[in-house]
């Protein structure tokens, strides 16, 4: 048998050197790839967000410019030999250009698969955060699972009853993927991912209903609210006077303000609630008319009164400190409500205003529920979402409900 021909590149009408110079420069183009997958996979770790693709080029530029004109200038002044005027021939010069066109155009497929390998493994690996799609085959063997953010800052709502989160911190969190354990239930799921948003981003209360894939069927945040302003009864007002607060006064204790008067006598000035003191300064909490009178200019001696707090001065603390809220939901004629007992609303309900009559403090939980009544639910923002949304009427049971009597 006799043996095969071995066929060079001049058999094909290639020259050698031409052929070399291609290889050369479909292996830079090889190698600018790789940097922009390897580069992509860092910035997506330290960042958690997909790298832009002016950075993966200026990368993938570099890892081709360095081995053919920087290696080949060090190589003119080092090497006698090598002429310095050989990296400035046309030819020279036309093969770096092209390599330097290749690796702008192979860098974007590099970034790709670069940020895929890294949402990827991180996923795997149990990463906290991932602003990108995990594919489908991590999700479905993985031991993780992604909740979606929305997209759009327009899509998050507020809470009634809290204090709106700003714009900017809505546009934190859009277009977020949140990765949990896939063990997690859905009770749990939805624990975890609102504590995720609290700790994370500095969110004070969180409404979210969940869909099926890991979407968000609704989503609303809140800040807590501070300072004294939201415990301020209505007609009290908080002033800041010159005092001398004796050493066993505390926030939330019943003082009174004395002061010297005209005929050199002490005279009450006013009753208030003590709420902080600091050197000769003290905040007190006190009714709008008696704040009106106070002198920012006058001394006040601060006596302490043998009383104990507010009952709603202290349940206001404890609703601050609580992940729930009070909000005042009515029920509507026909709506689901209509005609079921508070147990059946599945809140705590601490009062009850019906449309005629006075205000019912803690009322059983047997009692029933009709048009007008106006309940004072105490609990998460999801639930008095839940119960509002079942005190509703539809349009529907609207229109066939009875007229009211005048």
């Amino acid at each position: 048998m006799s043996a095969l021909p071995q066929l060079g590149l001049e058999d094909f009408g290639i020259d050698a050197e031409l052929g070399l110079l291609v290889g050369e420069i479909l292996g830079l183009g090889l190698l600018a790839m790789v940097v922009s997958a390897a580069i992509a996979v860092v910035y997506r770790w330290y960042t958690k967000e997909r790298i832009p693709a002016w950075i993966t080029a200026m990368f993938a530029g570099s890892a081709v410019a360095v081995p053919r004109q920087a290696v080949g200038l060090f190589r003119a002044a080092t090497d006698p030999a090598a002429s310095a005027a050989a990296v400035f021939e046309p030819t020279t010069m036309a093969m770096n250009v092209a390599a330097l066109g290749l690796a702008v155009l192979v860098a974007p497929t590099g970034l790709a698969i670069g940020d895929r390998i890294a949402t990827d493994v991180f996923a795997v690996a149990g990463a906290r955060e991932i602003d990108a799609e995990v594919s489908r085959l991590v999700r479905t063997v993985g031991r993780v699972r992604g909740i979606q953010l929305p997209e759009s800052a327009a899509d998050i709502g507020d809470i009634d009853g809290y204090e709106p989160v700003t714009e900017d911190r809505k546009e934190a969190l859009t277009g977020k993927t949140l990765l949990f354990p896939r063990r997690l239930r859905d009770g749990e799921l939805i624990e975890r991912f609102t504590e995720r948003l609290k700790t994370d981003y500095g969110v004070g209360h969180v409404d979210v209903e969940l869909a099926k894939g890991g979407t968000v069927a609704y989503l609303a945040v809140g800040r807590r609210a501070a300072g004294i302003g939201p415990t301020l009864a209505p007609g009290t007002a908080a002033v800041a006077v010159r005092a001398d607060p004796g050493a066993g006064a505390s926030a939330g204790d019943a003082v009174q303000l004395w002061r010297v008067g005209d005929d050199g006598t002490p005279e009450r000035a006013a009753t208030a609630e003590l709420r902080a003191a600091a050197g000769d300064v003290a905040t007190v909490v006190l009714d709008e008319r008696d704040a009106a009178e106070l002198d920012p200019e006058e001394s006040y001696r601060i006596l302490t009164l043998p009383n104990e707090p507010g009952a709603e001065r202290e349940f206001g603390s404890l609703l601050r400190a609580a992940d729930e809220t009070m909000e005042s939901v009515a029920v509507e004629a026909g709506s689901e409500l209509d005609g079921l007992t508070l147990r059946d609303t599945d809140a705590t309900v601490v009062a009850v205003k019906p449309a005629e009559g006075t205000v019912e403090a803690i009322p059983s939980r047997s009692r029933s529920l009709g048009p007008g009544d106006v309940l004072y639910v105490v609990a998460r923002p999801e639930a008095i979402r839940r119960v509002s949304r079942r005190a509703a009427a539809t349009a529907g049971s609207a229109a066939d409900a009875p007229a009211a009597d005048d």
